[in-house]
């Protein structure tokens, strides 16, 4: 064989599967037919990261006259901004290539193709391997009637190329984690912001009161929320684009007019061209490539992670993923055993999660208890200017098993670590409450729900 293991996509997945793979002493190559570093790297998580930094330094320096800092009227360049943000991706890319280098692996510039289970052809070569791991991520899923053009009408990936001006409208359509970020990024920097989303809530698969507090805090920030709502179709005309929205509800019809439109309607698995039937591959009818706990296919040598294994298509859970596969691979005992994966939204208030709702934890057969601390009694949050949110801590009542954490807040996907720790550790809410956390911190948030499920928190009223 060519290789012990080629790794196909340089995605999170991809390259943390390839690096540990060489780590471990395997003959490693990884094939990519777009860049390095995936969709989150290139045209997701972290240029989006910048632009919600930017976004949230617009707003910070609009509110900084309530304690006493005064500052010339706002300016944007927005090819400035631009650049910035293209030169982070830039340099976190040309990172894992060095990576790639430092490793010793091969890294294959091309798209994959399987000519059967142990052959894939990339370019005009073909390889040979005893494994394959298949890590080809995702892409924007598409709705009929909404025709993206990536100028008017984008999607996560057009979405990040802030034109100027800034549009004055911007529609959003799916009200999930992608489209609340961008919507918070143009709200930010000037656009009236209207999302809709086709289910009774946003955010689906967060916690109830959770999402509640997040979508209160972003309403009052300016970006208007129907729920129940979808687009039927769209037209660009002189005066922008006519979009042409029906209550799920009513079957009402209206149309209403923005400068552009996002379609964030939910991802799809990438296998286009990838040809795995030729290797035996089983592939779902929604086209994802399901693996057991050890990143198995039904072929025993070929593996899949991330996006394309299935859901939640996250860029940490196809991490483990990958470094899992890698590890079997090399006849470790490695499996993705993880007790929850966390979400997060990084707006400003952020949301983020990690196990179990109060909902799911009932519907289980748990007894819950909760305790939920909010963050307009954090000393911290005060000086932050950030007080919306809480922490919401979710514990089953016999044991005081810890089961979910939730948190809406300033840094709450920095919170988390904490809890994710705690779940994983098989932790109580006494645990985290006699745990000393240092003051004046946001993490003594964490402590005061865990107190407050006892009903002894110490700086709120215990009804």
């Amino acid at each position: 064989m060519d290789f012990d293991v080629l790794v196909i996509g340089a995605g999170p997945g991809g390259y943390h599967a390839a690096i540990r793979a060489a780590q471990l002493g395997l003959r490693v190559a990884c094939a990519e037919r777009e860049a390095v570093g995936g969709v989150c790297l290139n045209v997701g998580c972290i240029p989006t990261k910048a632009l919600l930094h930017a976004g949230e330094q617009i707003a910070a320096a609009r509110h900084a006259a309530d304690f006493g800092l005064t500052f010339g009227e706002q300016k944007m360049d927005i090819a400035k901004l631009n650049g910035w943000k293209d030169g982070i991706v830039k340099k976190l890319t040309g990172g894992v290539g060095a990576l790639f280098k430092a490793n010793k692996i091969t890294h294959l510039i091309g798209e994959a193709s399987f000519v059967d289970a142990h052959t894939v052809k990339v370019g005009d070569k073909t390889y040979t391997a005893g494994s394959f791991i298949i890590a080809t991520g995702s892409e924007p899923a598409k709705l009929p009637g909404l025709d993206v053009n990536q100028v008017e009408i984008v999607d996560s990936t057009g979405a990040l190329v802030m034109p100027d001006p800034v549009p004055a409208r911007m529609l959003c359509v799916g009200g999930g984690v992608i489209g609340f970020e961008f919507s918070h990024v143009y709200n930010n920097m000037g656009s009236q912001v209207k999302v809709i989303e086709f289910l009774p809530n946003v955010i689906p698969g967060a916690d109830a009161d959770a999402v509640k507090e997040f979508a209160k805090s972003m309403t009052k920030q300016g970006i208007k929320i129907e729920t129940q709502t979808k687009a039927n179709r769209a037209e660009k005309k002189a005066d922008g684009i006519h979009v042409e929205l029906e209550s799920v509800k009513t079957g009402e019809k209206r149309t209403e007019i923005f400068d552009r439109v996002l379609v964030a309607v939910g991802r799809r698995p990438r296998t286009d061209g990838l040809n795995v039937a030729a290797a035996g591959v089983h592939v779902t009818d929604r086209g994802f490539i399901p693996a057991d706990q050890q990143q198995r296919t039904n072929i025993a040598h070929i593996y899949s992670v991330g996006d394309v294994a299935g859901n939640p298509m996250l860029a940490h859970k196809a991490m483990k993923e990958g470094l899992v596969a890698a590890e079997v691979i090399a006849g470790k005992p490695a499996a993705q055993d993880a007790v929850a994966i966390p979400g997060v939204v990084y707006t400003s208030p952020e949301l983020a999660w990690v196990g179990l709702t109060e909902q799911e934890a009932k519907d289980k057969g748990y007894k819950v208890k909760t305790g939920t601390f909010p963050l307009s009694a954090s000393g911290r949050a005060m000086t932050l200017q950030q007080t919306d949110g809480f922490v919401k801590m979710v514990v089953e009542a016999d044991t005081d098993l810890l089961l979910g954490v939730h948190i809406v807040g300033p840094h709450a996907s920095d919170l988390l670590g904490e809890a994710g720790l705690a779940l994983e550790m098989g932790a109580t809410a006494t645990d985290i409450a006699l745990t000393i956390h240092a003051h004046p911190t946001l993490g003594e948030s964490v402590l005061e729900a865990a107190e407050a499920v006892h009903k002894q928190a110490i700086h709120i009223m215990n009804r």
